[in-house]
């Protein structure tokens, strides 16, 4: 006899709909605790990358601190080292050493340990042993660049006419070489034409303080007449005005007329990485190129800059006489890795001129390779001390922070500008306030001019 189930057909459709109850909250539980995880990673993630670009952030600040106590620490070097010094100078007063450029191997005691080991090979001290060196954890990359080895855009926002004329014919002399002809001959963005003249002139009209236009072709008559400056800005759309004082950062530079992608990637940062390589800045002191610390281009560009225009000068007409000098000046810097090359601007000058003293390095390199360089016929000597330099006292800083966890790295990049113009010497007594007028004494690690943190 056939056994027939005994339970009900409603019984075991219950039991169905269960199962599929069951099986649909647990889908939406692995959902939700999926989501939830997804969530909490996401999170745990984001509050890691938090505290990495903080400390990043920083050790970042660390580097521009002992940075800045590097080179205020200078002339108590300079000190220490003014024998040695005026021996190889074979002269007076020693120059300013560039301490600056050393600055990521003698921070290295502070650093990580690469950093350490760096500072280590080349002291030849163990920072190891120390008590409360290096960072652990993170690190740090600085570099240090002398603004008064660059052009000062900003020389042109005193007013005065000699410090524009100044400002323009060095500008003139930067981009005179023919190889940048393609640069002047199109229209910009704007749809405009802006020949090396226009691009100049509207340089030093952002700046100056007056309503009139500037020429920068100061052979021609036409310079000298005070024509009023010209609407170009207010045909923008958007339309704006002309600052007519000093530029306060670089990028500033991209309001200015003429002053394409182009034009910055060649003169003003050829090289975002090397900031050594830039031309151009805005917070020079203003007392001229330091001749010391300029890359050999400068040199060039400041020589052809002071040298008599007409007739054209071998240095500045001829392509082999410009090879020549980069590789002097090239070779002769790389020789005494960083000390200065000239206690005064006469130096400059005896060896533009062909005067250098014999024994000097340029004259022993010039005769061991033979390297023939025509003397250059300056306009005069006191131009050339007026347009020259050989300290420094603004600086810029680029410091990186790093911290590496796994295979993640943050990074934390602070640009800071200092100006140790009015930075009183390493442990001075602070100068007397007699008169409520009196500014307050600087600070010995130097004033902060620009601040970025990227």
């Amino acid at each position: 006899m056939k056994k027939t189930n005994s339970r009900p057909l409603s019984k075991r459709r219950r039991r169905g709909v269960a199962l599929v109850l069951v099986l649909g909250a647990l889908t939406i539980l692995t959902i939700m605790l999926t989501e939830f995880q997804g969530e909490t990673s996401t999170d745990l993630g984001s509050a890691l990358e938090r505290r990495d670009a903080l400390q990043a952030e920083y050790a970042a600040k660390s580097a521009v601190n002992l940075a800045r106590l590097l080179i205020a620490a200078e002339p108590t070097i300079r000190g220490a080292l003014s024998p040695i010094l005026a021996l190889m100078m074979n002269k007076g007063k020693p120059p300013q050493l560039p301490v600056w450029q050393f600055a990521d191997e003698v921070l290295g005691a502070f650093n990580n340990e690469s950093g350490m080991q760096a500072f280590s090979n080349l002291s030849g001290v163990n920072a190891a042993e120390g008590e409360n060196l290096g960072l652990k954890g993170a690190g740090f990359e600085v570099k240090v660049v002398d603004e008064d080895s660059k052009i000062n855009l900003n020389m042109a926002a005193t007013g005065n006419l000699f410090a524009q004329q100044r400002l323009g014919l060095l500008l003139t002399a930067l981009m005179r070489n023919p190889q940048y002809d393609h640069m002047f001959e199109g229209r910009d963005a704007d749809g405009n034409f802006s020949d090396r003249s226009a691009v100049c002139g509207a340089i030093i009209d952002w700046t100056d303080p007056d309503q009139n236009a500037s020429s920068c072709e100061f052979s021609s008559q036409n310079a000298q007449n005070a024509a009023p400056e010209d609407p170009y800005y207010q045909r923008l759309k958007p339309a704006y005005q002309r600052k007519n004082a000093a530029l306060d950062s670089l990028e500033e530079l991209h309001l200015v007329r003429g002053v394409s992608d182009r034009f910055w990637e060649t003169f003003v940062d050829p090289d975002p990485d090397d900031p050594e390589k830039r031309s151009l800045t805005v917070w020079g002191a203003g007392k001229g190129v330091n001749i010391n610390t300029a890359n050999p281009v400068d040199l060039l560009q400041l020589a052809c800059f002071l040298a008599v225009q007409d007739p054209p000068q071998p240095l500045c007409a001829d392509p082999d006489q410009q090879a020549k000098f980069l590789t002097l000046v090239g070779l002769v810097k790389g020789f005494v890795r960083g000390a200065p090359l000239f206690s005064t601007p006469d130096d400059f000058i005896n060896m533009l001129t062909g005067k250098s003293q014999k024994g000097s390095l340029f004259d022993l390199v010039k005769s061991a390779l033979q390297i023939d360089i025509k003397p250059v016929q300056l306009i005069s000597d006191q131009q050339v001390k007026e347009a020259t330099a050989v300290e420094s006292k603004v600086f810029s800083i680029y410091a990186t922070g790093v911290v590496r966890a796994g295979k993640r790295e943050t990074h934390s990049r602070i640009h800071a500008v200092v100006d140790f113009r009015d930075a009183p010497a390493p442990g001075a007594p602070p100068a007397p306030n007699t008169a409520q007028s009196t500014p307050p004494p600087g600070d010995p690690a130097g004033d902060i001019l620009y601040y970025r943190v990227d």
